[in-house]
C-alpha cells in the first residue's frame, strides 16, 4: 500500500497570514454577535470560533472593546455596499448583499437587526449604521438628484435591502435561496433602485 502523498505547502507571507488570521476573527465576532448579547461573548468563544488563541486576538486588537468597536464599524462594509454609480446602484447593492452571504457567509447590514440585544452597545451600532450607511447614502441621493425626501428615500432603500437578507439569511426562505443570484437581482433590484432615484 503506497502512502498518500500530498503537495508541498507553498509557505505564504506572513503578512497574508496576519490578514487572513484577523480577518477569521473579524468574521467569528460577527458571527457571535449575531447571535448572542455582547455582554454573554468571550474572547475564548471568539477564539475558539475563529481557530485561534485567545491571546492572538488581543495581539491584534488589543481587547474585546477594540475588536468589537470594529465588528460594529459599519465603515468598510458600506463602501462595497455604495460602490456603483447611482443609476447601477439599486441591482449593486442586491447583488452585494447576497453574494456577501451566499458566498462570504456574512451580511454587510444585519449586524444592526441585532443591536436591542447589545444594551449600551446597541446604540453603538444603531449610530454608526446610521452615519455610515443610511446618511452616506442619504448623502449620495442628495448630491446627485434633485426631489424631495433624500433622507427617507435612503432609509426605505436601505429597509428593502434588510427585508431581503433577513428572508435570505436569518430566515433561510427556501424560495429564495433556491433561486440564482441574477434571478433575485433582476425581481428585487427595481424596488430598491425606485427608492434611489425619482
Amino acid at each position: 500500500m503506497s502512502a498518500v502523498s500530498t503537495p508541498p505547502v507553498t509557505p505564504t507571507p506572513a503578512r497574508r497570514d496576519a490578514e487572513a488570521t484577523k480577518a477569521a476573527i473579524l468574521k467569528a465576532a460577527r458571527y457571535l454577535l449575531a447571535r448572542h448579547a455582547h455582554a454573554d461573548i468571550t474572547l475564548k468563544a471568539v477564539a475558539e470560533r475563529a481557530g485561534v488563541s485567545p491571546p492572538l486576538i488581543l495581539k491584534y486588537f488589543g481587547n474585546k472593546d477594540s475588536l468589537f468597536a470594529r465588528v460594529m464599524s459599519f465603515e468598510t462594509d458600506a463602501t462595497a455596499l455604495l460602490a456603483a454609480p447611482l443609476e447601477e446602484l439599486g441591482p449593486h447593492m442586491v447583488r452585494h448583499v447576497l453574494v456577501s452571504q451566499s458566498e462570504q457567509g456574512a451580511d454587510p447590514l444585519l449586524r444592526i437587526v441585532f443591536a436591542p440585544l447589545h444594551g449600551e452597545q446597541g446604540d453603538i451600532l444603531r449610530a454608526n449604521f446610521r452615519t455610515q450607511v443610511t446618511d452616506r447614502l442619504t448623502d449620495r441621493l442628495t448630491d446627485r438628484l434633485t426631489g424631495p425626501d433624500a433622507g427617507l428615500r435612503a432609509e426605505l432603500a436601505v429597509a428593502t435591502l434588510l427585508g431581503l437578507g433577513v428572508m435570505y439569511g436569518i430566515a433561510r426562505g427556501t424560495e429564495v435561496r433556491a433561486s440564482t443570484v441574477d434571478a433575485l437581482v433582476d425581481r428585487y433590484a427595481p424596488a430598491v433602485q425606485a427608492h434611489l432615484t425619482l
